[in-house]
């Protein structure tokens, strides 16, 4: 399941549909192109919480996943705590996988 997820984002970078970082993240979320929101789970507590808050007041799907160097190292970077998928397709695909389900979109 992680590799899979990890090919997307991978994806979705080379497609430069993926905003890495903090400040690049919430404003993508408040600008309304974010289509999902990873935040690492070794992230600090108060960067989980402010864009779990972000996330849910905008209503952008939004979870937990892997490591901050995991998710820098993915999309050709030094450590991220935060991305933000701003392709439908990408998000949709890895909400699905994230949901114990494939990655068909139908």
């Amino acid at each position: 399941m992680q590799n899979r997820i990890y090919g997307y984002i991978g994806l979705a970078m080379k497609a430069g549909k993926i905003k890495a970082g903090e400040f690049s993240t919430e404003k993508s979320i408040k600008g309304g192109k974010a289509r999902l929101v990873l935040v690492a789970e070794d992230a600090s507590d108060n960067t989980i919480k402010k864009f779990s808050n972000s996330c849910l007041h905008y209503k952008v799907p939004f979870y937990t996943f892997g490591t901050k160097d995991e998710l820098g190292k993915i999309i050709g970077k030094e450590m991220r705590s935060s991305l933000s998928i701003e392709d439908e397709g990408f998000g949709k695909r890895i909400i699905g996988i994230m949901n114990g389900g494939n990655a068909d979109v139908r």
